[in-house]
């Protein structure tokens, strides 16, 4: 890392100081001069977001829109749903096997399969 004021250059130094063995050790097999301490983290909000580019927020409160459901149901509905968004945009394989056999039962029913 290369361009750093004397005051970013002394910041850099004592935050390497207060580190612990373990982590000074770190930085100087990989080079202290190519550590960045101040490099920003990156954003929560680009974790959360989903393969379409939405967040689980938006993805839910479209859902609740335009799903048609029993206005009287209970806050079991809203917090079954969100687990499943949740589920299924982090990738988690029980949530999209909650999911498929949801869409399995619904087509096989609606064929007259299942009583």
């Amino acid at each position: 890392m290369t361009g750093l004021t004397t005051e970013e250059e002394m910041r850099k130094k004592a935050i390497f100081n207060a580190m612990s063995e373990r982590g000074r050790k770190r930085i100087l097999d990989k080079g202290y001069e190519k550590w960045d301490p101040f490099l920003m983290p990156k954003d929560p909000m680009d974790i959360r977001m989903a393969q379409r580019k939405e967040t689980a927020l938006s993805l839910m409160s479209r859902f609740l829109q335009t799903c048609p459901h029993n206005k009287e149901d209970s806050n079991a509905y809203g917090q079954g749903a969100w687990e499943v968004c949740m589920g299924i945009i982090s990738g988690d394989d029980r949530w999209r096997g909650i999911y498929d056999f949801s869409c399995w039962y619904r087509d096989t029913s609606k064929n007259g399969e299942i009583g």
